[in-house]
């Protein structure tokens, strides 16, 4: 640092004044370093270990998860011709028509799907369905039981839920739950198999949306119909969604518990299995393989589990698509299945979504599911 104020120059019997410029040694060894530096020095210190505490358990997760990878899938984990699929609302609005079902049924011929998530909604924010939403059903549904017999049309309702904002549903209102139930039995009378719930985002242990699971149960059973939902996906470390919601709005994952909770109130939970930030092929298929094994943890037996595959490309912070592809997905699902209950019977995965899907999406699972 140069000094501010101006030397004299002229000769003088009083000392000169000290300067603030650091010494040098007269040998030419190196001055010990100035208090400037010293805080640099100390600042990049710490920096540095900010971000490896912040680095390494990322660090020591993904390699976790990329070991989660490797392997080999054990014989047998392939298709039990339960799987399911996601469809778009096109279905039962009118855009779509004869030759489009009729393609439809030549293409899931060749597959193991034999549940349709056809979106009939979005509900309103009360917990109503408008009928005008859907006024093809029953063409969709009685073509559907002709030309692919025993696949099961399932009316996929869902609504934004006021967790994270101002606006959306409220499970907490008792009215709202008691118009749900009441939707549910709408699209049952328009003659679908099932009622498929998709409530997001719905924060863990949300005691009002159990409630509401046991009460579309009650009517769903008395109708010989299923209840299907779509879940979120599960805490892979202990108690992850609590320390997220410390800090932010959106905790993401559910509990392993819950998710066990809300397994024994459905015939079918299918896990939303994409959109996880992994970065790599290796890493996303680790994970969910991950998810496999907790889900088949605490699902009964007697409930029918689905792990969902991104049918879809994006790429953003949420989902990477070089990394988050159907090959890798499954890989993972049967690695996840080997590991934990190879031979479970209700058990199946479910493409997100038929209208984004590409054709390579569609040889992916063929090639690694079906056989």
């Amino acid at each position: 640092m140069e000094d501010t104020e101006p030397r004299n120059t002229e000769p003088t019997a009083e000392p000169a004044a000290e300067s603030t410029a650091e010494p040098t040694a007269a040998d030419g060894a190196q001055p010990p370093p100035g208090p400037r530096k010293k805080r640099l020095r100390r600042t990049r210190r710490i920096t540095l270990a900010v971000l490896l505490v912040l680095l390494l358990p990322l660090l020591t997760a993904e390699t976790a998860l990329r070991v989660n990878y490797m392997g080999d899938p054990a014989d047998g984990t392939y298709t039990r011709n339960r799987d399911a699929i996601w469809l778009g609302h096109a279905w039962v609005d009118g855009r779509k028509k004869d030759a489009d079902l009729t393609a439809l049924a030549r293409s899931l011929k060749t597959t193991g799907i034999r549940d349709l998530y056809v979106h009939t909604g979005p509900m309103e924010h009360d917990g109503t369905l408008p009928e005008s939403l859907y006024p093809k059903a029953r063409w969709l549904i009685d073509a559907v039981h002709r030309e692919l017999p025993g696949v099961r049309v399932q009316a996929f309702l869902g609504d934004v839920l006021a967790t994270e904002g101002p606006d959306g549903m409220r499970l907490e209102q008792a009215d709202t739950r008691a118009a749900v139930v009441d939707s549910a039995r709408q699209v049952l009378d328009a003659g679908y198999d099932g009622v498929h719930l998709d409530l997001e985002p719905l924060h863990s242990d949300d005691r009002n949306y159990l409630s509401l699971l046991d009460d579309v149960r009650a009517v769903t059973r008395a109708r010989g119909a299923q209840l299907s939902v779509a879940a979120h996906q599960i805490d892979p470390l202990p108690a992850l969604h609590s320390v997220f919601g410390l800090f932010t709005q959106h905790p993401k994952w559910w509990s392993q518990e819950f998710f066990g909770q809300v397994a024994r109130r459905v015939d079918q939970i299918a896990v939303m299995s994409y959109d996880t930030a992994q970065p790599l092929e290796s890493t996303y298929g680790g994970y969910v393989a991950q998810q496999t094994s907790l889900a088949l943890e605490v699902t009964p037996p007697t409930t029918h589990l689905l792990m969902g595959l991104p049918f879809y490309h994006e790429s953003n912070f949420d989902h990477w698509g070089h990394a988050e592809t159907v090959a890798a997905a499954v890989r993972g699902v049967r690695l996840g299945l080997s590991r934990t209950d190879a031979d479970r019977e209700l058990f199946g995965v479910a493409p997100y979504i038929d209208f984004a899907a590409t054709d390579t999406n569609w040889e992916e699972y063929r090639d690694g599911w079906v056989r």
